[in-house]
């Protein structure tokens, strides 16, 4: 069953000057070269002073964002607090993330300390394996994702989860401030890509399902990394059953609605693409698309560093024609 540990942190421990001190050390980790967090630095501890009686007074309000476009590989609109907000989201982050991380169930893979990307193929892999009972029974796997995902968190929601875990009024007035900084397509909706709070948050939001999954439809071998889920079983027909309960949960419970292109119940055998590769019973392999844009990248943009992040990535699959490619395009560089 789900943890219920008390939360014993107060307000004034998340907005101690030593509390953002401790907070500034790891925000300004690789970002030293930057302009502002330059300019912010020049005056840390009177700008770390004001922060802490803004925050004591209630009189902090967060600022507006920098908003501009990634693709990795898809497009995504990226929202960048000013350092002053950030280094607020920081403080509550570290203070709120030990708590919350002991909530969350063992397959929950994203923006989690320990856990990530590779862990969740190595994972799916051992749930296929077991699964199919060492691949000797076939095995379906349902796959979804969520449509919007961070633009379609319900705030309201996100904030009534988070005053039943957490007493303290104040923590919930700070978490409600970041939370209310900013909207998607209406007020009170989405939150934003690139704050560290987010990454949090939505772990906070999705729990609630992954606990229905796993102790309500007693989903057993069922895995989330981010919007992306799957859930694995001999029972065609039951996963079948399932889908309309989660679909209906995730609607009704928490204003999330499943991408209709991306639900699929398909076999091992024929190969699930989930995560960026491509996973059979016996071995996985990149996406094709993950494929191509790797190439095209290393041709156009050849450097060490990133022929060694390839490499890293290769490593974790059954790619040796493919190593062999980009060892071949390394020999230009």
């Amino acid at each position: 069953m789900q943890t219920r540990s008390q939360f014993t942190h107060t307000y004034k421990d998340i907005i101690s000057p030593e509390n953002f001190l401790a907070a500034w050390q790891e925000f300004v980790r690789g970002k030293r070269q930057r302009r502002d967090v330059q300019e912010f630095e020049l005056n840390l501890m009177e700008n770390t002073l004001t922060l802490h009686r803004d925050l004591a007074a209630k009189a902090y309000q967060h600022g507006a964002y920098h908003a501009f476009n990634i693709s990795d590989p898809k497009p995504r609109n990226i929202h960048k607090a000013s350092v002053r907000d950030r280094l607020v989201h920081h403080a509550l982050y570290r203070t709120l993330y030990p708590f919350f991380d002991r909530t969350f169930i063992a397959d929950s893979y994203s923006c989690r300390l320990g856990k990530g990307t590779h862990r969740a193929l190595d994972r799916f892999r051992s749930f296929a394996r077991r699964a199919s009972c060492n691949h000797t029974r076939t095995v379906w796997v349902l796959k979804c994702d969520i449509k919007k995902f961070f633009a379609s968190i319900d705030q309201a929601v996100l904030m009534g989860i988070v005053r039943r875990r957490i007493p303290d009024a104040d923590i919930v007035w700070l978490t409600s401030q970041i939370v209310a900084s900013f909207h998607s397509s209406r007020p009170g909706v989405g939150l934003p890509l690139g704050n560290l709070t987010s990454q949090l948050l939505v772990n906070v939001y999705m729990n609630e399902f992954d606990q229905f999954m796993k102790h309500q439809l007693r989903a057993r071998y069922y895995l989330r990394y981010a919007d992306d889920f799957v859930v694995l079983s001999q029972d065609k027909n039951w996963l079948q059953g399932i889908l309309p309960h989660l679909s209906f949960f995730l609607q009704d419970s928490l204003r999330l609605t499943l991408h209709p292109d991306k639900i699929s119940i398909t076999t091992v055998v024929s190969g699930i693409d989930f995560l960026g590769w491509v996973h059979f019973p016996e071995y996985r392999v990149l996406r094709t698309a993950t494929k191509r844009r790797m190439l095209k990248r290393l041709r156009q943009q050849p450097s060490k560093p990133v022929l060694q992040s390839y490499r890293g990535l290769l490593s974790h699959g059954n790619s040796y024609r493919l190593g062999n490619e980009v060892a071949t395009l390394a020999d230009f560089f």
